[in-house]
């Protein structure tokens, strides 16, 4: 049984990430969209190399195929949220259990291949709507319902960490990566 993560990642807007190396700190919103579609090319390359199946590694860890579907949804979540935060005023946003969404989504038996092209749009779709986004719009707020706050720039670069990281939990889990 996979324990749920209860951790506050959101520290990850304040120091680099010591598993994945990215440093959202150091990253400006205004790049987060060609980010996004850096990261559905490398979905598509981990899919290429036969890295995105199903079958957890051991019962604590998701698959790479939970992972490639977790992406995709963040992708659909955070487009959702985007756009709550540049209509409302400072929105707070339905909570997400990510693990049950896994198994109530039955994520490590969908098609491998459909997921990744799901992904891809679902990236395109987030990367263009956060190229649209104008110069005082970065800063409009939203909350999650555990009380973080966020603007529109911390919530883009918080959310591309989440998504540069589980590429790197693929890797990690097939032995490909050099961190």
């Amino acid at each position: 049984m996979i324990v749920p993560d209860e951790k506050d990642w959101t520290w990850v807007l304040h120091r680099p990430c010591g598993e994945c190396g990215f440093d959202a700190s150091t990253t400006s919103a205004a790049d987060v969209a060609g980010l996004v579609r850096g990261n559905a090319a490398a979905w598509q390359a981990l899919l290429r190399g036969g890295l995105v199946s199903p079958g957890r590694p051991n019962d604590a860890t998701w698959s790479s195929l939970e992972y490639a579907c977790h992406v995709r949804d963040v992708y659909r979540r955070y487009l959702g949220r985007l756009e709550l935060m540049l209509d409302e005023d400072d929105p707070m946003f339905l909570n997400w259990d990510q693990d049950a969404s896994a198994l109530e989504d039955a994520c490590d038996e969908q098609e491998p291949a459909q997921v990744v092209g799901e992904l891809a749009d679902a990236a395109e779709g987030l990367a263009s709507r956060l190229d649209r986004v104008e110069n005082q719009q970065w800063e409009r707020p939203g909350r999650r319902s555990d009380g973080a706050s966020f603007t529109v720039d911390s919530i883009a670069r918080y959310m591309v960490h989440d998504t540069i990281h589980h590429v790197w939990d693929v890797e990690r889990i097939a032995g490909t990566t050099s961190r």
